[in-house]
């Protein structure tokens, strides 16, 4: 062990955002994990009873001496920071020395450790009073690591033990806090007791891609896109770091905002600037009143980061923030191209089976399902061969056939194309509207529209989205784009009343060109509204619902 665990001077207290750090059991657990990983724990297992007042969490990290043993609860005394300088190079999850002197205020605290380094053949078990003085000691044996056992939690608080929340919102605040910790550090083995019944395991792997579906059951790892790239931070020598697990659009999304977190060097916080980056560069790819799943975590230089901003240490300063919101944008970019790990066959092998089992069941036999086969789906050539009931368009691709939906695909279209130019141009003669409200006029005139009032309830709109202006129902469109929303909505709007409608017949040089269009798009999963662009029927598919692996004489009992 490097470190010791010794008192802080007092010019370094004063610098510290000092405040109570144990409000809830869920507290508890998050300051004694942090510990844990402090020193290097890559297993934790954590025993919570029944009621929830007695927590404890064991770990295989470094361990600690017996001197550190001695001193470590007492206020303001760490081996993480030593001198006021420290708290601008902050490594460690923990570092102000309050969290076990915080626990011996409101319940009765027992440590149990044995030190890897030096090699020690015993360990010790201490207790605390309620100042952090060790009130008794003993040598015992046990692996080594460390044991820490919060109980009788709130006993002399009574006011705050009634004030508590009821011991099921407790437990989801604890699974909330563990699947945060997991996320940033996924090569933990985590175990949970609670009731002497296993509560929550999680396996180590190494992405939080492999581990989120071990969080979220109802997804698989090919619902997601992971992406981790080096970035060059500014002014900086050395390279910074950025993860985004992206759930795809098509997918996997929430009724809820609770899966837009964001984590920086290991913990999760609050970025509020960063949270609105990836909500905007999300916008359009969901259905009304869903929300993406997405995780981000930044690897930066510990000095372009304040962790002393917020005692619960949930709100950071983070230094070149315009930079990492760039940086951001072209993460998601990245994660929402097509390529062959965000349309792996499984995933349309899967999707084909059910519809595959939907109409075996009302036929005259039954096909068994075989295990699935993985491969690599190469997205190019993609070659429009026909016209499906005036709707979809046939693709055929090297791997099987696709299905295009060709109304919403052309929406894409239109939509990023009017994102990057939104080109208003004069309307000769005017378009002349009646009864418009005052809202109308001012939702027109947000949108850029030039409109003049004409006469008695009558206006006229001298200048009209470029796109729109050959339609014969412009008066209906601009009808339509005076009802509210912001010019993103007003975009959406127009793709949509400006895309080729389902029941158009297409050449094929047409559909080819909306394909190869389609392909090109920033968010090609998805069109504005939400709904699924595209399905991939792949031969694997085809293969075994034909049966093409039989031997034909052995089917005819030859």
């Amino acid at each position: 062990m490097d470190h010791c665990i010794q008192p802080l001077p007092d010019q370094v207290i004063k610098q510290i955002a000092a405040g109570e750090v144990i409000a809830s059991s869920a507290s508890v657990i998050k300051e004694l994990v942090e510990n844990a990983l402090d020193a290097n724990a890559t297993r934790i297992t954590i025993t919570m009873n029944a009621e929830l007042s007695s927590l404890q969490v064991a770990d295989n990290g470094e361990g600690m001496s017996l001197e550190d043993l001695r001193h470590c609860a007492y206020a303001h005394t760490t081996s993480k920071i030593r001198s006021t300088s420290d708290l601008q190079k902050i490594v460690t999850l923990g570092f102000r020395g309050e969290a076990l002197h915080s626990m011996t205020q409101i319940a009765s605290l027992q440590v149990r450790s044995r030190p890897h380094y030096p090699t020690s053949e015993t360990g010790y078990e201490m207790s605390y009073s309620r100042g952090g003085e060790v009130i008794s000691e003993k040598t015992i044996a046990i692996a080594p690591g460390t044991i820490v056992t919060v109980s009788d939690l709130f006993a002399d608080f009574p006011a705050r033990r009634h004030a508590l929340p009821k011991k099921s919102q407790q437990l989801k605040a604890i699974q909330k806090t563990i699947y945060e910790i997991a996320m940033a550090h996924p090569d933990l083995t985590w175990q949970v007791y609670h009731d002497d019944r296993l509560w929550l395991h999680l396996s180590p792997v190494e992405t939080p891609q492999q581990l989120l579906p071990q969080i979220l059951s109802q997804f698989q790892t090919s619902d997601f896109q992971y992406v981790s790239k080096e970035i060059k931070t500014p002014d900086q020598e050395g390279q910074s770091r950025l993860e985004l697990l992206l759930g795809l659009p098509d997918r996997a999304s929430r009724h809820q905002r609770d899966w837009l977190k964001t984590a920086v060097n290991g913990r999760c916080v609050r970025l509020p600037e960063i949270e609105q980056t990836l909500v905007s560069g999300l916008m359009k790819t969901l259905p009304r009143d869903r929300y993406p799943i997405c995780w981000l975590h930044l690897h930066t230089h510990p000095h372009l980061i304040d962790w002393n901003r917020h005692p619960a240490k949930t709100e950071i300063y983070l230094c070149h923030l315009k930079h990492w919101q760039e940086q951001v944008q072209n993460a998601i970019k990245d994660a929402l191209q097509l390529n062959s790990n965000s349309v792996p066959e499984i995933v349309h092998n899967r999707r084909v089976g059910e519809l595959l089992k939907a109409a075996e069941a009302k036929g005259d036999y039954q096909v068994t399902a075989t295990e699935e086969e993985k491969g690599e789906l190469s997205l190019f050539p993609l070659r429009a061969i026909a016209q499906l009931h005036q709707t979809y368009i046939v693709a055929e691709h090297p791997t099987g056939v696709w299905l295009i939906e060709q109304h919403i695909a052309h929406e894409r279209i239109i939509y990023e194309q009017l994102q990057a130019q939104w080109e208003l141009v004069s309307h000769d003669p005017p378009l002349i509207l009646d009864d418009l409200s005052l809202s109308q006029q001012e939702q027109l005139e947000r949108l850029g529209l030039e409109i003049d009032r004409f006469g008695e309830a009558t206006w006229a709109i001298r200048t009209v989205p470029k796109i729109l202006q050959p339609r014969s129902d412009i008066q209906d469109a601009i009808l339509e784009l005076s009802s509210g929303g912001d010019l993103a909505t007003a975009q959406v709007a127009t793709a949509c009343r400006s895309a080729i409608r389902n029941g158009t017949p297409l050449n094929p040089q047409e559909m080819q060109d909306i394909l190869d269009q389609w392909k090109q798009t920033r968010h090609p999963h998805t069109c504005p509204h939400g709904r699924p662009i595209y399905l991939s029927l792949t031969e694997t598919s085809l293969a075994k619902f034909f049966r093409r692996h039989w031997v034909i004489g052995k089917s005819h009992g030859i």
